[in-house]
């Protein structure tokens, strides 16, 4: 069995930062998923949180049925939504919990737990398509999950919006509850507790400010000084967030779930890994008695954190998966190391 794991495509992102809209990208993913035979989509595959679904449907149609095609119909696809396409699954997920029915850690579910994740399955033919949440197996000892789960724990108490510290053990539900430490989080932790309407207008004004933020880089990126700020900050996101924060999260996720996986797969941070150049522990945090951590990487393009050519390996930039082998080790890898950056930049 041959794995391809992919994440946070963000198809239908403004500003043209999702790279597969670019032939050349969408053509050398297509090429390596036609060797495989299996592609798990990790999460984030459609862009939602910015309140544009129809411009989501238009960008991801014609990648997914691509990807479909390219499988076949002996190949097999898996969705697991990630916290920006939450929405596929919002309200099927909100049923199920007020239900009091339990969420496993890799709960199937029906394709026709919203609409616009029906049609994203049918994009997907001729391959057999299932869908998971939070997470799947993908072999012996191997778990992959979106991992926005990790938000909870990287600013600590104020995830938890009381002060306490959680209990060690925790649920999928309790993740589920928890509002998250960033705005879209937070934003669908509220709405899956409210009425259906009233949840797609807090959606609504969501994306609204979210488009709005977004619509500003270009003309943020002009201003004097600009260049080092966004140094600074891809430093801070690298060095502190993400090293530092991120990466013991999502081992303190596995621990607190209690999930029995030797290696972990995320993605949801947009870096890469491990890279060779990475010190050594950075990707097991947890030591030798936690798992493994692999990060899928991403297929935006974001110019403030993709390195300069010539300034080693770059997490950041897009294109990245795991490839998962029967009697290998999972590995990192980056698919779009020759296409040249003036080819995958976006507007910003």
């Amino acid at each position: 069995m041959r794995t391809l794991v992919i994440s946070d495509l963000h198809l239908g992102s403004l500003l043209d930062r999702d790279v597969l809209r670019r032939p050349q990208a969408l053509a050398i993913l297509e090429s390596r998923v036609a060797q495989m035979d299996r592609l798990v989509l990790l999460g984030d595959t459609l862009e939602l949180l910015e309140g544009r679904p129809a411009a989501a449907r238009e960008a991801a149609r014609p990648v997914l049925t691509t990807l479909g095609a390219a499988l076949g119909s002996s190949g097999q696809v898996v969705v697991v939504p990630g916290n920006h396409d939450h929405a596929l699954i919002r309200n099927w997920l909100s049923q199920r919990m007020k239900g009091g029915q339990p969420l496993r850690l890799s709960t199937q579910v029906p394709r026709g737990a919203s609409e616009l994740l029906d049609e994203l399955c049918s994009w997907l033919a001729p391959a057999q398509v299932e869908v998971r949440y939070p997470g799947i197996w993908l072999g012996d000892g191997i778990f992959a999950m979106h991992g926005h789960y990790g938000d909870r724990h990287v600013l600590g108490a104020l995830a938890w919006w009381g002060g306490d510290e959680p209990p060690e053990q925790l649920s999928v539900s309790d993740y589920e509850r928890a509002p998250g430490a960033d705005s879209g989080a937070l934003t669908e932790a509220v709405a899956s507790a409210m009425p259906d309407q009233l949840a797609d207008g807090l959606e609504l004004g969501a994306g609204l400010l979210r488009q709005a933020m977004l619509r500003g880089l270009p003309v943020a990126a002009k201003l004097p000084g600009a260049a080092n700020v966004a140094a600074v900050a891809a430093l801070v996101v690298e060095q502190g967030i993400h090293r530092r924060g991120f990466l013991p999260a999502i081992a303190e996720v596995s621990e607190r779930l209690d999930i029995p996986a030797e290696t972990v797969i995320f993605g949801h941070i947009h870096r890469r890994g491990p890279l060779s150049e990475d010190p050594e522990g950075m990707w097991t945090p947890a030591g030798a008695d936690g798992p493994t951590l692999l990060n899928t990487g991403s297929w935006v393009y974001d110019s403030a954190l993709v390195r300069p050519p010539g300034a080693g390996q770059n997490g950041y930039r897009p294109g990245g998966a795991v490839i998962i082998e029967d009697g290998k080790e999972p590995r990192s890898v980056d698919l779009l190391s020759g296409v040249a950056d003036e080819v995958l930049r976006g507007r910003a």
